[in-house]
């Protein structure tokens, strides 16, 4: 059965237009799936973000505790270092030469 020659170009139009639709709705998922991608990633990347916060922040704080000892250190060094100037310093002078 054959159709009739007026309803040919309108079936193409509609033939045309149909794939169209359905190259957009792939276009439209592709996108969706590209957009779920970026938004895992973006998820990812705030858990790391997250994560290196913490690990900066115990970083700095073992940081402040070295800093701390270091000076703990350097004051019980200085006293040291005085301490034995001052006992040399209270040597006899003929020991000295010994």
């Amino acid at each position: 059965m054959k159709l009739p020659d007026r309803l040919d170009i309108p079936l193409k139009r509609l033939a045309a237009a149909l794939d169209h639709l359905e190259a957009a709705a792939e276009r439209r998922a592709e996108s969706a799936q590209r957009r779920a991608d970026l938004e895992e990633e973006l998820a990812v990347m705030q858990d790391d973000r997250s994560r290196l916060g913490i690990e900066l922040e115990g970083a700095l704080n073992r940081t402040r505790k070295l800093d701390e000892a270091n000076a703990l250190v350097a004051e019980k060094l200085a006293a040291t270092g005085a301490t034995i100037r001052s006992v040399l310093g209270i040597v006899p002078s003929e020991d000295e030469g010994a």
